[in-house]
């Protein structure tokens, strides 16, 4: 098995539903929906974002999209309209998602396309 970040198997979008984040993490492809499956539970991502997320993480499995969908409870200080925090809204979110890390199997090759392979640093 080697570790990698989020990024080299998915993209990543997020925003705010009130006082929650929502995140939607997109694989690359059908193998990288699999190991996303396996690795990125509920739990964890509760754990990564331990500093920002109070409330619970609920994962949905959006198969047709090779998507997984994360609202973060009480993970925005109020939210757009009652905090004050620096990203009451949850923009940053899907950026923060992408640096966690994983296990994926010795031979496995990331997906991410080019264009976007040499304009990320992870």
């Amino acid at each position: 098995m080697k570790r990698i970040v989020l990024a080299e198997i998915a993209h990543a979008r997020s925003g705010d539903k009130g006082d929650g984040s929502n995140v939607g993490l997109i694989a690359y492809s059908s193998r990288g929906y699999e190991i996303l499956c396996s690795e990125v539970t509920a739990e964890r991502v509760k754990e990564h974002f331990s500093s920002i997320c109070r409330g619970k993480v609920i994962r949905y499995e959006v198969p047709n999209l090779l998507a997984l969908n994360f609202i973060l409870h009480d993970s925005l200080g109020g939210g757009g309209t009652e905090s004050v925090i620096t990203d009451a809204q949850g923009k940053t979110h899907a950026q923060g998602m992408l640096q966690m890390e994983i296990d994926v199997p010795d031979d496995f090759e990331s997906k991410r396309p080019a264009a976007v392979r040499g304009t990320m640093q992870v």
